[in-house]
């Protein structure tokens, strides 16, 4: 009987037959982008020329669509601090069924310049294509000749703007993660169900999952390269990122949307929104999600204001439902050794799950093969996918990863073991009941013992 709890000396970890059961979403999205670009289903014929619609401008936002058209970019950083994608000199558009037709941002100077990349591409969007202000994605939605929306917003707002993309009947790329709480989680799922019924294609930010290295590498572990999986680790320790410092024009809320990496309720904190990367690799690995998560984190490096309420370090360990434990670090802060990482070991060999197995007995294996550009490989897989009649959907993936994320980062703040189920239905919206540019508190930074999880 396989146990509950994991015992070093009497568990059953991960059979081989369970990563069998398990397919990925990601491995079927590399095969059809090898298959001939095939019209099978009107949704299918609606993307013979690709028009997109781009929700969220800044340095992500134009950088995905710049990998849409499959231009190269320059990634570069402003005197404004923040960092963003210009078109790198001399590029040109790649795919020539791909045209940008209408950008929306809430903030029109970054509309501004992802008009300005686009222009270098001799790409024009009219002015009656770019929509301002916090309702402005509803206008582009209802432009009839867009079929696929980039959505690159700050991830509070992604849930329910995805969803509302595929009410619309487009398909969509998401940026990552998914969503900053348990209501935001259950509404993008509530998208993957949409889309799956409405035979619309959803790719998520999540690149790692199509990249050659991790596909050839993770399917070898799904084959048993190392036998059972006994434990799993991964990594985001990395240094503090771009700030963007508040000026006297900048109300509460303005401020908070373009510093939004610092706020949990706008990005989730550094754990959901960098760390998913990791987090998605472990329950891809694993081929299903943890059931609980017990860790700390706090607030030691950073703690002025322009660094908002959110913590600079983490720490959790999590458990599958078969007992399994994986544990996970993610810090941002500067002088510090970094790693950035995933690695797995089983009972026949270890691996780093992307691109090398070494089995206790036999010859260490490593992938050689050319890697592709997975940012835009992302974008070739979901086109490839609804071309052939057969869109990927990866929200369901992503809804996971990310509230295996927020299930991490409520434990840390709280200080108590979090359970899956506990966070996916938690009634704990984050963020304000209204959008309007004006006052807004400014979040406490969460104290375990203090802070609880509703």
């Amino acid at each position: 009987m396989k146990p509950s709890r994991f015992d070093l000396e009497n568990a059953s970890p991960l059979s081989r037959r369970i990563f069998l059961q398990r397919s990925t979403l990601a491995a079927g999205a590399a095969a059809l982008a090898k298959a001939p670009f095939v019209l099978t289903t009107h949704a299918a014929a609606d993307l013979e020329k690709v028009r997109i619609g781009v929700i969220g401008c800044g340095g992500r936002g134009t950088g995905a669509v710049l990998d849409a058209l499959g231009a190269a970019t320059n990634v570069i950083y402003p005197a404004a601090g923040y960092h963003t994608e210009d078109v790198k000199e001399g590029a040109a558009v790649k795919n020539k069924d791909v045209e940008v037709i209408a950008l929306c941002d809430v903030f029109p100077d970054r509309i501004a310049r992802a008009r300005e990349n686009l222009a270098k591409l001799g790409i024009q969007v009219p002015d009656s294509m770019c929509f301002t202000g916090f309702d402005g994605y509803k206008k582009l939605l209802e432009v009839d000749s867009i079929n696929y929306i980039i959505h690159a917003t700050p991830p509070h707002f992604r849930p329910a703007q995805v969803k509302a993309a595929v009410e619309a009947g487009k398909h969509v790329f998401m940026e990552k993660p998914g969503a900053v709480d348990g209501p935001g989680v259950r509404t993008l799922l509530e998208a993957y169900e949409i889309a799956k019924k409405k035979h619309l294609g959803i790719a998520a930010g999540t690149q790692r999952r199509h990249m050659r290295g991790y596909n050839e590498t993770i399917k070898r572990l799904h084959d048993g390269a190392i036998g059972d999986i006994l434990y799993l680790r991964c990594y985001w320790n990395g240094g503090v990122i771009w700030v963007i410092e508040r000026t006297p024009e900048m109300s509460d809320l303005e401020w908070q949307l373009r510093n939004w990496n610092y706020f949990t309720w706008v990005s989730g904190d550094h754990y959901v929104e960098q760390h998913v990367h990791n987090l998605d690799i472990m329950n891809w690995v694993m081929g299903g999600h943890p059931i609980k998560a017990y860790g700390m984190g706090g607030r030691q490096a950073r703690q002025h204001p322009i660094h908002g309420n959110i913590y600079d370090h983490f720490a959790v360990e999590y458990e599958y439902e078969n007992g399994v434990r994986m544990f996970s670090q993610a810090r941002q802060m500067n002088h510090c050794e970094g790693r950035v990482e995933e690695a797995v070991v089983g009972t026949k060999g270890a691996s780093n799950c992307a691109n090398w197995i070494r089995p206790r007995e036999g010859q260490f294996w490593r992938f050689r093969e050319p890697e592709v550009n997975a940012y835009q490989q992302e974008h070739q897989d979901l086109i490839a996918s609804i071309r052939a009649g057969q869109p990927i959907n990866e929200a369901k993936n992503l809804a996971e990863s990310t509230l295996t994320a927020i299930m991490g980062r409520e434990s840390a703040y709280t200080g108590q073991t979090v359970e899956w189920d506990q966070a996916l239905n938690s009634k704990m919206r984050l963020g304000p009941e209204k959008y309007e540019f004006g006052p807004v508190p400014f979040p406490k930074v969460p104290m375990p013992g203090d802070y609880k999880l509703a």
